[in-house]
């Protein structure tokens, strides 16, 4: 059973966005400020990341947990309409590992963001979307191939992406 009535969850869900949600901007913002340039949802690219970086060939994806079913605490499936949406959830989990594969196909590197790396953290979140950030530089900078940052940003992170 919903909380709220039918009404109520139509404009709550018609109100989340697929583009320039608030951490994808404040990201961009960062890395502008450090003197990257990029594109953004370049639709010649499969899924159109959210931002690309042509200089480095490097595509940047930053996920909401919830909407491309990370697994974390903040992707935890509804209990109303499970089958619905854990078919709707998987299907975009699937759709963004195909796109992954593709751009790796096409020789561009990727990184992905979890929106679980800001929102698990408890320090300032300025501070926390400066050490992602940095991260993102960090692997701008290297010649990985792909990386991934979830989860909590520990004190010295930035140091090293995962991938």
């Amino acid at each position: 059973m919903d909380i709220v009535d039918k009404i109520t969850r139509s404009r709550m869900m018609a109100a989340v966005k697929s583009k320039n949600t608030t951490l994808e901007v404040e990201i961009r913002r960062r890395l502008f400020h450090l003197g990257y340039r990029y594109r953004l949802h370049k639709s010649d690219l499969p899924s159109k990341p959210d931002l690309v970086f042509p200089k480095y060939r490097a595509a940047v994806f930053i996920h909401g947990c919830f909407w491309h079913r990370h697994g974390c605490s903040f992707g935890q499936l509804p209990k109303t309409r499970s089958g619905w949406w854990k078919k709707k959830l998987t299907d975009n989990r699937k759709r963004d590992i195909i796109a992954l594969l593709k751009l790796r196909q096409m020789a561009w590197r990727t990184i992905v963001v979890w929106e679980c790396s800001l929102r698990a953290s408890n320090k300032d979140k300025n501070v926390v979307l400066d050490q992602i950030a940095k991260r993102v530089e960090r692997y701008l900078l290297s010649n990985k191939k792909e990386a991934v940052i979830s989860g909590p940003i520990k004190k010295g992170a930035g140091k090293e992406p995962r991938g």
